[in-house]
């Protein structure tokens, strides 16, 4: 998970805690609403708008479990509740199974049913302390989070927003009537629809803005000139194609927040480029003390001992493992959220501090790249 534009603490405790189901909504023909309270009655956790809960969830066999995470889509000022509103993830193609936790959750998880889950965490969230005008950019599932950000800014502020939501039409489009009464309580609020390809109930009711995709065009119609804080989350081909769309329309890179399961230079094609002092893999033939070393000015550094480099840290980096990727280093990663430990990574010295906690143990000499920052000089195996 990839977090540009603002700062956040990201929360997670490493400790799950147990969930009972007090209600199931379908929400549309592919996602469905699950209203959560502390099973034994304890307050939960405030969280802020855009952050979201892992889940802890049995594989069918009994041998384990899974992690997911879902994003919390109801209102952050309703301190009682969470809800999660998850889409049934089908098989990409006949020899693929289903989402097995999606399909859990639709299929078998009841009203009464306790789950295990952990956080809230995640710095993708609203930054309460700009006074800019928002607009909040989502893809299919992807407006979960921006729906929880929609209540704060219809209950906690005066800022204008503009809510943008695509999606194939009205069967898959989930909360719409609650999208549509937010934006309805104050000045201000507006929401705009886009459809790709509307169903004739669609044509007949006029249930959606504009047919076809987001692209430059639309979003110049709907943006005034302004300086606005951009919050953008959604399947990986739709982040591309809107964050380039953005960024052609001048869009500043520190104004645009996003929601990511993949490495920001897949967005970002000035990202993508390795910094000249470390490159992206050393000569087969180089022996290991003809690497280069750059002169450092900074006060921690980061040597790559695999890869043959070293650079300084940049404070505005997130996560070691974005750091490397901007470096032009490929580790291997999946979750971006310190759940699924894809992305350990071997420390030989130096220090790490965490701002997610991991919720795997690590073995002494292990770091998880994604959820954590040097706090020292640090020497990885990479």
């Amino acid at each position: 998970m990839t977090m540009a534009g603002t700062q956040a603490h990201e929360g997670g405790t490493g400790r799950f805690g147990q969930l009972r189901v007090v209600a199931k909504t379908v929400e549309s023909s592919l996602i469905t609403s699950f209203l959560l309270e502390a099973a034994d009655g304890s307050a939960l956790p405030a969280f802020r708008p855009g952050q979201f809960l892992v889940l802890k969830v049995p594989v069918p066999n009994g041998t384990g479990h899974v992690l997911r995470n879902y994003s919390l889509s109801g209102s952050p000022d309703v301190l009682a509740r969470y809800r999660i509103s998850v889409k049934r993830e089908g098989a990409p193609d006949p020899d693929v199974p289903a989402g097995l936790v999606s399909a859990h959750l639709h299929d078998s998880v009841a009203v009464g049913d306790v789950i295990a889950a952990e956080g809230p965490r995640g710095a993708f969230v609203l930054d309460e302390t700009s006074g800019r005008p928002v607009v909040l950019l989502s893809g299919g599932v992807g407006l979960t989070p921006m729906v929880a950000m929609l209540h704060r800014l219809t209950a906690g502020s005066r800022r204008r927003c503009l809510f943008v939501h695509a999606c194939e039409n009205g069967v898959v489009h989930a909360l719409r009537e609650e999208v549509e009464a937010l934006v309805a309580q104050r000045p201000g609020l507006t929401a705009h629809f886009c459809y790709r390809s509307p169903t004739e109930a669609d044509r007949a009711s006029r249930r959606y803005d504009t047919e076809g995709v987001i692209d430059k065009a639309l979003l110049q119609q709907l943006l005034c000139l302004d300086d606005y804080d951009v919050y953008l989350c959604g399947p990986p081909p739709f982040m591309k194609a809107v964050y380039g769309t953005l960024r052609d329309l001048g869009v500043a890179r520190d104004r645009i927040a996003y929601e990511f399961f993949g490495p920001a230079t897949v967005l970002d094609a000035e990202a993508a480029k390795p910094e000249a002092q470390v490159p992206a893999q050393a000569p087969a033939q180089a022996p290991a003390q003809a690497r280069p070393v750059v002169a450092l000015t900074g006060a921690v550094s980061v040597e790559f001992t695999k890869s043959g480099g070293r650079a300084d840290w940049k404070p505005d980096s997130h996560s070691l493992l974005d750091f490397a990727e901007a470096q032009g280093l490929k580790p291997e990663f999946s979750c971006r959220a310190g759940i699924c430990g894809t992305c350990v990574t071997r420390i030989t010295s130096g220090e790490v501090e965490y701002f997610e906690e991991p919720l795997e143990e690590l073995a002494p000499g292990e770091v998880l790249l994604c959820c954590s920052r040097p706090t020292t000089d640090v020497v990885l195996e990479l």
